[in-house]
């Protein structure tokens, strides 16, 4: 008899996400959960969009983006047709088949897993979990959470996994401004906590994209970390060969565009002013952190961190001794750092390295200003609480600044008219290369 009422429940769940009349709830509309509303209502499924920020709510229903790099003509396209609704009340995720979770997973101060809004999301979702639902887990976290702080909040009442309802682990693979790869051609793995699981999950992310299923959602956690740690270790192996290659006076950035036309075995990575954005700077302490339960020590993680956090330190020190051979100290410098979002073209800011250069520059008693095209205000947040505003960009504004510090390198920046106005630039992204100017004034960090 539960055979078969196993059997009827995946059934039925199946058959709707085939004929696509299964409702969507995504919860947490950000830079992960926003893009994924959007694409599998552009795949013709209704979606209910949750979120506790009512401004976001209500930016989208006014028909405005808190993210530039997405097009709202999209969004008002399908809340115009019923395709999408976003609300801020929790009680309608039973009206919610598939129940997907885009929640932030950031560290605590002592860099330890802050899974917060993750359990409290779970408690709203236990809180109205019906029979005929999946669950699945998008946010980046540590190989066993779906299993050990999910399932048993979710399997009770005699609620049981596998059979009443469904839960897996699909991680967010979101490259915010990336114009060639999305949602919709970013294959995605998936693992479940049973076969049933799997199958329902597979069934409804292959309606949008290609999948990849794996043997559990362990499995799935620790290839997420695996691709962030990937691209930590590397990032602090060049940005270490960045700080040699200045001091052998040798072009790190001429080093690896010669190394990247080797067709095989090789795979390019650039160095900067330290790490930003949502998932490298804190996916592989989850890891770290996760391992120590086994009694290992993961010693490339930590030391790619402690190179990674080092660079905007490394960037003041350049900072320093350049104002020195001017003959100007940086307390009382007039210093213009130029972008604050984590990479370029977008408005994200998280863990953005902008932030610490700029703290440290204020607390050595610089003038700090900022621009970014892409954020037009700080906006206080864990750690910081900057309240500053884009200065515009005026050959007159750059002249009298002291020293410029690139730290991001918007496409819409004319780097050769900032050359030509400033007296010092600190060029941490190599943005400045081959611009025919007096190259004493400008120096790589």
């Amino acid at each position: 008899m539960i055979e078969k009422q196993k059997s009827t429940t995946k059934t039925k769940l199946l058959n709707m996400i085939k004929k696509k009349e299964v409702v969507v709830g995504i919860i947490g509309l950000g830079y992960v959960g926003l893009p994924l509303a959007i694409h599998f209502g552009q795949k013709g499924f209704k979606v209910i969009g949750f979120d506790l920020d009512t401004r976001k709510i209500n930016m989208l229903l006014h028909g405005e983006s808190y993210i530039k790099h997405i097009q709202m003509e999209l969004i008002n396209e399908m809340i115009k047709q019923k395709k999408l609704d976003v609300t801020i009340d929790f009680n309608r995720l039973d009206e919610a088949d598939c129940i997907l979770i885009c929640v932030p997973t950031p560290l605590t101060d002592k860099m330890e897993p802050n899974l917060n809004y993750l359990l409290d999301t779970t408690k709203m979702i236990s809180e109205n979990l019906r029979v005929g639902q999946i669950v699945i887990l998008e946010s980046t976290t540590y190989p066993g959470t779906t299993d050990e702080m999910l399932l048993p909040r979710l399997e009770y009442n005699n609620m049981k996994v596998g059979q009443d309802f469904f839960l897996a682990f699909s991680p967010e693979r979101e490259d915010p401004g990336n114009k060639k790869y999305n949602t919709a051609n970013i294959p995605k793995i998936v693992g479940g906590i049973t076969p049933a699981c799997l199958e329902v999950a597979s069934a409804l992310y292959n309606s949008i994209t290609q999948v990849v299923p794996v043997s559990s959602t362990k499995a799935a956690e620790l290839t997420k970390l695996l691709e962030n740690t990937f691209r930590s270790v590397n990032i602090a192996l060049v940005n270490e060969l960045k700080v040699l290659g200045h001091k052998m006076g040798i072009d790190i950035f001429e080093v690896i565009n010669a190394a990247a036309t080797k067709p095989f075995g090789y795979t390019p990575f650039y160095p900067g002013p330290g790490l930003g954005g949502h998932c490298i700077p804190i996916d592989p302490f989850y890891l770290s952190w996760k391992a120590r339960e086994y009694d290992f020590s993961t010693r490339f993680i930590q030391l790619a961190g402690e190179i990674n956090v080092s660079m905007p330190y490394y960037v003041i020190e350049k900072t320093v001794e350049a104002l020195n051979k001017n003959e100007k100290s940086l307390k009382g410098s007039r210093i213009l750092v130029l972008g604050v979002a984590y990479k370029k073209d977008v408005d994200d800011d998280r863990e953005s390295p902008g932030y610490i250069i700029m703290k440290m520059l204020l607390e050595k008693g610089a003038i700090v200003s900022y621009n970014d095209p892409w954020i037009p205000k700080l906006k206080p947040s864990r750690k910081y609480n900057f309240h500053m505003e884009s200065t515009p960009i005026s050959p007159e504004v750059i002249q009298k600044m002291d020293a410029v510090i690139i730290v991001t390198d918007h496409s819409t920046y004319d780097f050769a008219e900032i050359v030509k106005h400033s007296d010092l630039i600190i060029d941490t992204r190599n943005a400045t290369k081959g611009i025919n100017e007096a190259n004493e004034k400008i120096v790589f960090a």
